[in-house]
């Protein structure tokens, strides 16, 4: 072993001579491509500094022994360091051409500098020294591979000197130990070395021999019984900490694909897939807060729990009074929640976790264990826990998602929706309007004189004429997303499904009723209010990409002759649609 040692140690030295001398014969491939760089730019951009650090670099090279000798103390050969001593002595060569080439331009014949540095003899010169370079280097790959075989051949026949010597060793020893010990030793051991072999394959099932005798032997199957309970110890910890990993990537894939959620009903259906594999041991039920209703609704379910109602009141849930997670069976006795509906029956293993973020109750996660999982082999409530709070957060981020959406979208002085949503709306939703699914109509309302209002009575006079105008446009159409504030005392109301004439008498309709509005305020009535409306129509005016504008110049119309009235735009005559139309007084 120690022969196989010092041969393994040779191979390491002849490797790292190998190192050493591609260090330095690198060095002397770079010096020279360093000077050919430096003289080539010094005559390609005259700038001095190049001229100054070629003449240093090449200071610096000093005589070729001096140049070589080093890589001679390194471990280079005397055939070796002749070709490269060659190499070096061509580098010098090019270094008196590329004195010469800086001489010539310093001179002024800046061509002939170029002909000498960039022509072909020069090219030709530089590949010589890089082949004996090369040349170089393949020398010394042999003479290293030559060394590392041999030393490698010698490893592996010590190596198996030493592994029959040891083998016979091992022999002579079980003979003595046979002869000597016999039955006493022999038997004792032989099942101990099945129980270690059995033991090292991880097969902790294997039960050690129980031995009286109080010697080593006995120690030795103590020390094996020892070392079986912590290896079963050991798989023990393993599987949990590979449940654990499971469940969390689990938990964090959930995480993210709610986070990616954009509705509930995708939320719902990520929770509906990953829940059972969270905890398969447990049916549930994944409940919401109904704020108009005040009752907990049942959002989703899987696996069939068969407790817990699909409805009920928060005061139903004692998790939910109290704030905190609930279980009425287990070690400590507690009071079921009302929910359960249990009438009788026999108390089920049951969890309520409260859904909560940002202090506020979104919902409720309830779990009930199923009647065929045994008590020892249940998920750990810690991760219910995580998973409780992680779509605690998902519900929270969604409802702010859709809050910020909404007040985005929306006009805070009216409730309509503002001129993005209008945007969105016909670009996504009526795209086909005129085409598929019928006429589409647009009315465009102003209010007349709105400005007197803010002169005469306020701002805030001003607002609450427009917040009623508002509800009148939100009570003249069935979707009341399709009513918007277009900007100022300007209104747009979208009419998928009506013709030109339907919505001129549906604009009629508005006009009166706004002009039927009485508001007072600050106990003063602000008098007659009323609007002018233009209609356009898709598409019997105009394309759909132009419906607004074309509503707009029927309304700038109305304005014009005499406002309080509805205009219709005229049928358009080929492609053009004129704002001139009848009057609808």
């Amino acid at each position: 072993m120690i022969m196989a040692s010092n041969a393994q140690e040779r191979e390491r030295t002849a490797v790292e001579q190998r190192h050493v001398l591609n260090k330095v014969t690198s060095r002397l491939g770079a010096n020279l491509y360093a000077l050919t760089n430096e003289a080539r730019q010094y005559v390609n951009t005259g700038d001095p500094s190049y001229r100054i650090v070629y003449r240093r670099e090449l200071a610096d090279l000093g005589s070729v022994e001096d140049r070589i000798r080093h890589i001679g103390d390194a471990g280079a050969s005397a055939s070796e360091l002749n070709s490269l001593k060659e190499a070096v002595h061509w580098a010098d060569t090019l270094h008196d051409e590329q004195a010469a080439a800086l001489a010539a331009y310093e001179e002024g014949n800046e061509a002939q500098a170029r002909r000498i540095l960039f022509g072909a003899e020069y090219e030709r010169e530089l590949d010589r020294v890089e082949v004996l370079i090369g040349r170089f280097q393949d020398q010394l790959d042999r003479r290293t591979g030559e060394k590392v075989r041999d030393a490698t051949e010698s490893a592996k026949l010590w190596k198996t000197a030493s592994e029959i010597v040891l083998g016979l060793t091992g022999f002579l020893f079980l003979c003595v130990l046979y002869f000597v010990f016999r039955q006493r030793v022999l038997r004792p051991v032989v099942k101990l070395s099945d129980v270690v072999s059995r033991l090292a394959a991880q097969d902790y099932a294997v039960e050690p021999p129980e031995l009286k005798q109080i010697d080593e032997i006995g120690d030795m199957a103590q020390a094996i019984r020892v070392f079986r309970e912590n290896g079963l110890e050991r798989q023990r910890l393993a599987a949990e900490r590979d449940a654990d990993r499971t469940i969390r990537d689990l938990l964090s894939r959930m995480t993210q694909r709610m986070q990616g959620c954009d509705t509930l009903d995708d939320m719902t259906g990520v929770i509906r897939r990953f829940v059972p594999e969270i905890a398969p041991d447990r049916a549930g039920r994944l409940y919401l807060i109904d704020k108009r209703r005040n009752a907990l609704v049942e959002i989703c379910n899987w696996m069939d729990p068969g407790h817990s109602e699909p409805e009920f009141p928060p005061s139903a849930c004692w998790a939910l009074r109290r704030g905190l997670p609930h279980r009425p069976s287990g070690g400590n006795v507690d009071v079921p929640c009302p929910h359960l509906g249990l009438e009788g029956e026999e108390l089920p293993n049951t969890l309520c976790l409260p859904l909560t973020a940002q202090r506020e109750t979104l919902g409720l996660l309830y779990f009930e264990t199923r009647a065929d999982q045994p008590a020892d082999h249940l998920t750990a409530e810690i991760y219910l826990h995580m998973l409780a709070e992680n779509i605690s957060l998902a519900l929270a981020n969604l409802g702010l998602r859709d809050a910020l959406h909404e007040m985005a979208m929306a006009d805070p002085l009216t409730g309509l929706s503002n001129r993005r949503q209008l945007d969105i709306v016909l670009e996504k939703r009526l795209v086909g309007a005129g085409h598929i699914d019928g006429p589409l109509s647009c009315l465009m309302i102003d209010v007349d004189h709105f400005k007197r209002f803010n002169d005469v009575f306020g701002h805030d006079a001003g607002d609450a004429v427009l917040r009623e105008v508002g509800k009148v446009l939100r009570g003249h159409t069935r979707e009341p997303e399709l009513a918007f504030r277009y900007g100022g005392e300007e209104f747009l109301l979208l009419l998928p499904g009506l013709d030109a004439e339907r919505a001129a008498d549906r604009a009629e309709d508005i006009r009166k009723h706004v002009g039927d509005l009485r508001i007072s305020h600050s106990g003063e009535e602000l008098g007659v209010i009323s609007v002018s409306i233009g209609v356009a129509s898709v598409p019997e005016h105009c394309e759909i990409d132009r419906l607004v504008q074309t509503a707009d110049a029927a309304l700038l119309y109305a304005k014009a002759h005499g406002r309080d009235r509805v205009e219709v735009s005229a049928t358009r005559k080929g492609d053009r649609a004129s704002a001139k139309a009848r009057a609808i007084v």
